[in-house]
């Protein structure tokens, strides 16, 4: 097929690559011309693990191509993505001034050319209940005879993974009432599917729900296990066997259960305040998910508790290792992370911060300047630090070499946002040792 994807932000590039892999033409639209450019000339502007093999094959094969050109991408597509941002506007709502813009040119574009044919237009970012049907009459408004439709088909791609989330999904969804549309994206979907995995049809509205209400159950978890852990911590209790015995229950499953520092990313928390708004705006007092955000919130500033109580209320002057910039391992997006709230936290009671993330010191950078040193290393954040704060789960972090931290750190503390170590190893090996849900072992 030929396909058009408008937006090469994170799902838009994702999407676009992997729909070429399967021999579909894909041509990639973006207002920003010196992404494009540098697009064309075979550079991948974000990371995301086995992502630029698929790119740069198809790139070669002539099956994914760029422009800036919506109506050259569009005028031989049967199927237009729409993977366009939809941020967080200052009520919680989504903000769909992005997709409703490119959707009202479409529609200015079916005027001047009816003769282009049947187009499935596809609402591939997470919006609202309610979405396509805007998306629809602001296409009308300018076309009201032209044959299109408008399909809701989500993308549940997790960062770190995605390539593998698109190339072999759980389930796909589809939200459209359209014979027509159907068949197309029973086509388009057919080779990503053929180990059974099902490809489920639904009405619009229902699509646009099921993204909100997946991530929100998720975050819903999260934030759960965030709680188990600080009552684990009042009551003596290990969060990690906890973990273990409620996560063998097939009900509850073991997933994202791990406590932590809270969540972030693109979808998590925007999604979360979206569905409340929805609720909002239907008089319904969505309780649960309130509390989810409540909750995430306050985790970062339990975590900073921990610090300031070690120091006895007072970091001024203190200066901390940090590892882990990222709100996730294996991707660079810093995108509502915990590590900055963490370190504004840190900033502003008077300490400062050495950080090193494998690939989000740059994204990290564009964001916080230079409040804070970015080491080239994890061993160089050491030197001269009071303490060790360990923020994002990378791989790299799981096994470090604790003589060298203990020779580096003017004191060995180590406060560990994501529970990677063993208590007991530490206990062994003197270091003063906060975690999540567990019992601190505090060496004096």
């Amino acid at each position: 097929m030929n396909l058009a994807v408008v937006g090469t932000g994170y799902v838009g590039l994702v999407s676009g690559t992997c729909l070429a892999e399967t021999g579909n033409n894909v041509i990639c639209v973006d207002v920003d011309e010196k992404k494009i450019e540098t697009m064309k000339d075979g550079h991948i502007p974000i990371y995301e693990p086995g992502l630029e093999v698929l790119f740069l094959r198809n790139i070669v094969k002539k099956r994914l191509s760029f422009t800036i050109n919506l109506r050259e991408a569009v005028r031989k597509a049967e199927v237009i993505f729409l993977c366009l941002p939809t941020p967080q506007g200052g009520d919680g709502a989504a903000d769909l001034k992005y997709v409703l813009k490119v959707a009202d040119d479409l529609g200015q574009m079916f005027r001047d050319e009816p003769e282009l044919g049947f187009k499935v237009i596809v609402d591939k970012s997470t919006v609202p209940v309610g979405t396509s049907d805007r998306v629809r009459a602001a296409v009308r408004k300018h076309a009201p005879n032209f044959d299109f439709d408008v399909c809701s088909n989500p993308e549940f791609l997790r960062e770190g993974i995605a390539v593998e989330d698109f190339m072999k999904p759980e389930r796909v969804i589809v939200g459209t009432s359209n014979d027509k549309s159907k068949k197309v994206m029973e086509q388009l979907y057919e080779p990503f599917v053929r180990t059974g995995n099902p490809v489920y049809f639904m009405d619009e509205k229902s699509a646009e729900m099921t993204k909100y209400a997946a991530n929100s159950f998720i975050a819903m978890k999260i934030s759960f296990m965030n709680e188990i852990a600080r009552l684990c911590e009042l009551t003596g209790a290990q969060v990690d066997a906890v973990r273990l015995g409620i996560g063998s229950d097939s009900r509850i499953g073991k997933r994202y259960l791990f406590p932590g520092i809270g969540y972030g990313g693109s979808c998590f928390p925007k999604d979360v305040h979206a569905l409340v708004n929805t609720a909002n705006e239907n008089d319904y007092d969505f309780k649960i998910l309130k509390s989810v955000i409540d909750v995430n919130k306050e985790q970062v500033n339990h975590f900073f508790k921990k610090i300031s109580t070690h120091y006895k209320g007072d970091i001024k002057g203190k200066h901390f290792a940090m590892w882990g910039l990222a709100f996730k391992p294996n991707t660079d997006d810093v995108r509502e992370a915990p590590a900055h709230y963490l370190i504004k936290l840190l900033s502003d009671a008077g300490a400062t911060v050495n950080a090193y993330d494998p690939e989000a010191n740059q994204t990290s950078k564009a964001v916080l300047g230079d409040i804070i040193q970015y080491a080239e290393t994890s061993d160089e954040t050491l030197k001269d630090a009071d303490a060790l704060i360990v923020v994002t789960e990378w791989k790299e972090f799981r096994n470090p070499d604790f003589e060298i931290i203990k020779k580096s750190l003017k004191a060995p503390v180590i406060f560990d946002g994501r529970n990677l170590y063993d208590p007991e190893k530490l206990n062994s090996l003197k270091f003063t040792y906060y975690s999540i849900g567990r019992t601190d072992i505090i060496n004096k």
